[in-house]
């Protein structure tokens, strides 16, 4: 039931585009607003500073903006630059109270670590962030995902987390448990932008699909694509484990716009 659920979850896309993610107007989501035919050059939009993706849809140019998961209920906008002109366009965000999660980590190091772990995360951060802010212009032309891997949905997005009864940040990405040994495949076409063992997230695979559009595989017991190696949709990546901070063998799979993390099944 639980694969079916999964799968279902994803379903909705289908019906209302050939190549946009859902549009969900709340904190972690997503919105897609048209700007204008594609017989003018495609604009340069930004959020909150953060340049965003711009696709084709139906002869239109589409801005599919992520709205981080501190956003307010409210008003918010986003500046389009064309040629000659800059233009702003308003769009309603409305709150949305994800539930709370609580897990138990026995290896408490992954909960409150020692010197050295903190020496280690801080060490590894630079080569994260610069796997996040990767942007690059090449045209993004499909933007619905197949899954990484089949199994059982274990903790969605935005869950409020706590370890050990101590309030973490929230759930980032999509969490997906599977046995170990099980294939991780791309979701769809990138470039494998940074490979590495992570404090935190374990064996870990970033891939670049364009325009700041990031997604991240997190936990892997093993890791069968290299830095720079040109994916297409269903390449294994590698395969499920449980490496890093986790309480079983599943991916944890996280999908970035304009540097935000967004919700996965919204693709």
């Amino acid at each position: 039931m639980n694969k079916i659920l999964l799968i279902l979850l994803l379903l909705p896309q289908l019906a209302l585009s050939n190549t946009l993610p859902r549009q969900l107007a709340v904190p972690g989501g997503i919105i897609n607003i048209e700007l204008g035919s594609i017989e003018t050059p495609a604009p340069e939009v930004f959020f909150q500073d953060k340049r965003v993706l711009i696709i084709e849809n139906n002869r239109k140019w589409i801005a599919v903006i992520g709205i981080p998961l501190k956003s307010k209920a409210g008003v918010h906008s986003i500046l389009v630059k064309s040629t000659n002109t800059t233009t702003e366009y308003n769009f309603d965000i409305v709150d949305k109270d994800y539930p709370a999660q609580y897990i138990t980590i026995k290896n408490k190091r992954m909960v409150n670590p020692n010197p050295d772990d903190i020496k280690r995360i801080s060490s590894e951060r630079p080569a994260i962030n610069k796997a996040l802010n990767t942007w690059t212009e090449q045209p993004v032309e499909e933007l619905l995902f197949i899954l990484p891997v089949i199994g059982r949905l274990s903790s969605p997005f935005g869950l409020k987390r706590f370890f050990n009864n101590q309030p973490k940040n929230p759930h980032s990405g999509l969490d997906i448990a599977a046995p170990t040994g099980t294939t991780i495949s791309a979701p769809a076409p990138g470039l494998v932008i940074n490979t590495g063992s992570y404090y935190y997230n374990g064996n870990t695979v970033f891939l670049d699909h364009g325009q700041g559009l990031v997604t991240g595989y997190f936990h892997m017991s093993k890791i069968t694509v290299k830095a720079g190696q040109i994916v297409e949709q269903g390449t294994k990546l590698g395969e499920v484990g449980e490496t890093g901070r986790v309480t079983g063998p599943h991916v944890h799979w996280n999908v970035y716009l304009n540097k935000t993390k967004v919700d996965p099944a919204l693709f």
